[in-house]
């Protein structure tokens, strides 16, 4: 009896790497792979094969990530841009791409000092400190995602007016970016009228994701989404982020798809739109 399919969280978990790293096996012909009502769906054989293939060449997953992680919270904490850069470049110099650091060492280490902060053990201020120079970081990172060559359609990347969360708007535009898309990355705090006109502007816009990360984010998240429906009606709404919990949630505010929340989970909700071909 064939074994059940795996989904992509499922291989990501037994092959003990980020969701994403999974995804880009399929999307690089590594991992065979076919799409069913939208969701990846893997053989257990094919996997078994790769990591088969994988032993035999001796190939391993990049080292240091969690070291890595260690050193950079600290950094952040410090506010030490200089010493948290050379962490990032270590990383990269050691044979991580972009898109691992982003998601494997800068997301998790963010991550961890916000689950600090919540449970009382950092102030506000410490958690804004690491934040700003997180946000630094992220920028400087930026230019290591920009691809050139034909882009997959124009992404408007935004949060609604009254989310001051910018970093998980910054990491979805550098994963776009990275994914051959163009992105016009318009960041935090952005007033409906004012998006609704970017998307006007857009001749080749495919999509637009709207990030919330703040409780009280979704209704104006709402909003946003209204005003974009009357100025461009056809174009796909994604949104996504810690505030929005559920797709049920994101239909009921206007959204056409719930992107999760996690920066990445954008990039596979945008191939159910625009395919998978570069």
């Amino acid at each position: 009896m064939a074994k059940k399919p795996l989904t992509l969280p499922e291989v990501a978990d037994k092959l003990g790497v980020h969701y994403m790293t999974a995804y880009r096996y399929v999307r690089t012909g590594r991992l065979p792979a076919k799409r069913v009502a939208g969701t990846w769906q893997v053989d257990p054989a094919e996997l078994e094969k790769m990591r088969k293939a994988e032993r035999g060449t001796g190939e391993r997953r990049p080292t240091g990530v969690i070291p890595a992680r260690e050193h950079l919270e600290l950094r952040l904490l410090a506010s030490d841009e200089p010493g948290a850069w050379e962490i990032v470049e270590a990383a990269l110099g050691s044979g991580m791409e972009p898109e691992t650091v982003l998601l494997e060492v800068i997301a998790p280490t963010l991550r961890s000092i916000g689950e600090l902060w919540e449970q009382g053990k950092l102030g506000i201020a410490d958690e804004h400190r690491a934040s700003a120079t997180a946000t630094r970081l992220i920028s400087r990172l930026g230019a290591r995602f920009g691809r050139r060559g034909h882009k997959r359609g124009t992404v408007i990347v935004t949060a609604p007016a009254g989310e001051m969360h910018s970093v998980p708007i910054a990491m979805a535009a550098n994963l776009l970016r990275w994914h051959g898309f163009g992105v016009v990355e318009l960041g935090a705090d952005t007033p409906s009228e004012a998006l609704a006109e970017a998307a006007i502007a857009e001749p080749d816009l495919v999509a637009v994701a709207i990030g919330c990360t703040a409780k009280n984010s979704p209704q104006a998240a709402r909003r946003a989404i209204a005003a974009l429906r009357v100025a461009t009606p056809k174009v796909p709404v994604l949104l996504g982020g810690a505030a929005i919990t559920t797709a049920t949630q994101a239909k009921r505010l206007g959204a056409d798809m719930f992107t999760g929340g996690r920066a990445d989970e954008i990039v596979h909700a945008l191939e159910a739109i625009v395919g998978t071909k570069q």
